[in-house]
Formats: C-alpha cells, sequence, structure tokens
C-alpha cells in the first residue's frame, strides 16, 4: 500500500489542523509532498501554518459542530480548485467530569464533533474517493477506545464509535483502492487535556513512559496509513495498555478507573 500520489489538483484534507495532532499530521503529510487543506475554527492559527507551510496550502475556517457548514466543506474545497485526495478526521474535544453533573450542550456539542461530525465527512467525501479508485482516511480515536473511560464517559464512548465504525469502512473498502486508518494515541502533551479541565498536575499523574510527542504521533500516523494500516497505536507502552484494557474483565478494570480519574475526584 502507498498513500495517493500528490498532484496539483489533489490535496489531503486535515480537521482540526490549527494545533497539536492535526497540525503535525499537516507537516507531515507536506513534507511528503501533498498538498493540504487546514480546517478549523481559528483562522489565524490555520493562517500562521499554512505561511509555515508555504505553497500548496490552504485554509478553511470551519466550524465542524455546524451541520451546514459541514455539509458545504466539499463545494468549499472544489472552489480550492482541488480534489480531496486524503481525509484526516482529527477534530475533537472532551467533557470532564460525572454525567450527573455536566452540562447537557456541552455533552452534546461534544458528541456531534466527536462522533457525527466524522461520519457525516466520511459518507460526503468517500463516494468520490471511491469513484476514483484512490483515496486514504485517517480517522483519529484514542487508546480510550479500547476501555469506558469514568469521568471522560462521553468522550471513551466516542473514541470506541470511531475506532469500530473505522474497522468496518475498512472491511467495505477492501478492493476499492481507498484505505481506512484509526489512529489511537496515548496521553499527548497538546493543550487538549487543558481544554478539557485537567490541571498540569492532573494531566502528569499518568507516567511518562506513555507520553509520545505530537510530531511522532504525526508520524506514526502516516506512516500507518501508508502501510494501509487498520489500526494505529503510537509507543510501545500504549499498545501494551490498549490489549490490557481489552482482556480485563469490567468489574475489575472499572472500580480503578473510576478510583484514580481526576474529573471523579
Amino acid at each position: 500500500m502507498s498513500l495517493p500520489d500528490p498532484a496539483p489538483d489533489r490535496a489531503a484534507i486535515v480537521t482540526g489542523a490549527s494545533s497539536g495532532i492535526g497540525a503535525e499530521i499537516a507537516r507531515e503529510l507536506h513534507r511528503r509532498g501533498q498538498q493540504v487543506v487546514l480546517i478549523a475554527r481559528s483562522a489565524d492559527k490555520l493562517a500562521e501554518l499554512a505561511e509555515e507551510l508555504g505553497d500548496g496550502t490552504y485554509v478553511l475556517a470551519a466550524d465542524l459542530s455546524d451541520r451546514p457548514t459541514r455539509a458545504g466543506l466539499l463545494d468549499e474545497i472544489g472552489k480550492l480548485g482541488v480534489t480531496p485526495n486524503i481525509l484526516v478526521n482529527n477534530a475533537g474535544l472532551s467533557t470532564l467530569g460525572p454525567i450527573a453533573m455536566s452540562n447537557p450542550d456541552d455533552e452534546v456539542n461534544m458528541i456531534e464533533v466527536d462522533v457525527v461530525a466524522v461520519a457525516d465527512l466520511c459518507s460526503r467525501f468517500l463516494p468520490g474517493m471511491v469513484d476514483r479508485g484512490r483515496g486514504a482516511i485517517l480517522n483519529v480515536a484514542s487508546t480510550a477506545a479500547f476501555q469506558p473511560l469514568p469521568g471522560q464517559a462521553g468522550y471513551g464512548a466516542g473514541k470506541a464509535f470511531v475506532l469500530s465504525y473505522t474497522q468496518s469502512l475498512a472491511a467495505e473498502l477492501r478492493g476499492s483502492g481507498v484505505t481506512a486508518t484509526a489512529l489511537c494515541p496515548g496521553p499527548v502533551d497538546t493543550g487538549f487535556g487543558e481544554t478539557a479541565g485537567f490541571t498540569k498536575d492532573e494531566e502528569q499523574t499518568l507516567p511518562r513512559f506513555m507520553w509520545v510527542n505530537a510530531a511522532a504521533v504525526a508520524k506514526s500516523a502516516v506512516d500507518g496509513m501508508a502501510r494501509g494500516r487498520l489500526v494505529v497505536i503510537p509507543g510501545v507502552a500504549n499498545r501494551v495498555a490498549a490489549t490490557f484494557a481489552q482482556v480485563t474483565p469490567r468489574t475489575l478494570l472499572l472500580p480503578i478507573l473510576a478510583k484514580n480519574h481526576p474529573g471523579l475526584k
């Protein structure tokens, strides 16, 4: 397998590209010759990254929680004169704390971005890729996809959806010339946790050997896409932890997770 060949009329679409893993994936794809369309809410941050990357970079400021905006993205990309060659669904967020104390609007907004937007954009972008016989999808999940996550219940469930959805996509796409890969990173220092409500000290309760920097995660992700990998979990420790989480009985695992999650303290 390999990534779809770059061309002047083709581009990789990267959502949540203004910072963190999304920005690093955009950099990695651009280094490999792909034109990139950067999508996020922050036009200023996207413009900074586009200036850094240079030629072959396009900016589309968009709120992916808004359904009409998502519905118009394919047309907006067409106006740039490029066809989607690669789709990276990276945009995401998390809430923090017990569901009994949650804000319903925040919970639904998270699910809209983390779950609904992924399915929406895949269903809009995939038909063209399949018709052309080339393309690659990268959906960003998390090691949280492999276990329940009390304290971040909606986030963990959303990432479990992304993982299962991507695996099903991959089976449907076999032989089409289009691939689907799920990226499942563990802890990454991107500011994501702080935005969700974690303090710096709370984030640091996770062992340092589990942390992988965003650039390394992006390289693993793009390498995995290029090889047609089904699931990519950066870092040996995270791969071991994901396996352990899958095989441990929930009656044993859940009390441990609930006791140690900062969102429930």
